[in-house]
């Protein structure tokens, strides 16, 4: 059973409600029905209910137990209230408030903030910035995170690495140069999706062009400082740092260029990248040299479950990520 599939039986244990915000999305309606016929959420669709309805027809596709919302006709005064209430700048008005609500992707993410579902999938149709952009306003983030960021599930075929050839990558879609404070924090909300989402132990490498000191430069000395602040935030999780990629992933490499000891080197299944430059390159030449299976860019950081789409995600990549917003909701709900 792949990585996904684990998920999916996580999923199906304890099913729940989760808004598609691009419900008018042919590849959205698709993965609805499929996630749906096989228990692993109660789906909420977000749209013009005749568009999307016309367009299963064109499918052959029924959506008879499916429920869909159209923010253009739907009554708003309590999300107008409850969306007023959250901002502390008190010009917004009634009429602004409905105005940006009338927009799926907010209307979407307030319905999460208004408990009414679960969580929130989007971004088929959607720049990951727009998404992220609707959820910090929205949902907001948790307590003690200054930033939102974004992991990616890589399950890589007939390797011998990370989590049985699985790996967390993090950032590799949100932020362009986090700081050293976001990227500790990337670091500690990395590991709890690791040991929350897969069930893992979680062992995390803060990745650099430098091996515990054998090059000096201030992108170095980025990553040496947000180690000790992962460290100090979070000082039960295995973090350790700075790695170059073989030290941190090849036991034999680390045996030799780390000289101290460490229950990351060598071992590490969550890996975090200095800046969105070597995430993003990395997770895409994971992909396509490694024929890896890519889950993402799924966020973190908010205060309720809300995950992205790639614009050119297929309908079974839909499905793979509903489960995981899935589950997610499970733990934020206990």
């Amino acid at each position: 059973m792949n990585l996904i599939d684990e998920i999916k039986e996580k999923a199906l244990k304890k099913p729940t409600k989760i808004v598609l915000a691009e419900g008018e999305d042919e590849r959205t309606i698709k993965a609805t029905l499929i996630a749906l016929n096989d228990g692993i959420f109660i789906p909420v669709m977000v749209g013009n209910k005749d568009r999307i309805k016309t367009l299963a027809n064109t499918l052959n596709l029924k959506l008879d137990n499916i429920e869909i919302i159209d923010p253009e006709s739907f009554p708003l005064e309590k999300y107008i209230n409850l969306y007023i209430k959250s901002r502390s700048d008190k010009h917004i008005t009634e009429g602004m408030a409905e105005k940006l609500l009338r927009r799926p992707l907010y209307f979407a993410a307030m319905m999460v903030t208004a408990g009414d579902v679960n969580g929130m999938v989007a971004g088929c149709t959607s720049l990951t910035a727009t998404v992220v952009k609707a959820s910090q306003i929205m949902i907001g983030l948790k307590e003690g995170v200054s930033a939102p960021s974004s992991f990616f599930i890589m399950s890589v075929p007939n390797c011998p690495y990370g989590e049985n050839g699985n790996f967390i990558y993090a950032d590799a879609g949100v932020n362009p140069d986090p700081t050293p404070q976001e990227l500790a924090e990337i670091a500690v909300l990395s590991a709890e999706t690791a040991h929350n989402l897969l069930g893992w132990e979680p062992r995390v490498a803060m990745l650099s062009f430098s091996t515990k000191g054998s090059a000096g430069h201030k992108k170095v000395d980025k990553v040496i400082e947000a180690t000790k602040l992962a460290k100090e935030m979070a000082p039960n999780l295995k973090i350790d740092g700075e790695f170059q990629l073989d030290s941190a992933i090849v036991p034999e490499v680390a045996k030799r260029k780390v000289k101290d000891p460490s229950s990351v080197a060598g071992n590490a299944n969550v890996l975090i990248f200095p800046d969105l430059d070597a995430g993003n390159i990395s997770y895409k030449l994971t992909q396509y040299l490694a024929k890896a299976e890519a889950y993402g860019p799924l966020l973190q950081g908010f205060a309720k479950p809300v995950n992205d789409l790639s614009r050119g995600a297929s309908v079974n990549d839909i499905v793979g990520v509903i489960a995981v917003t899935s589950v997610e909701a499970q733990s934020s709900n206990q």
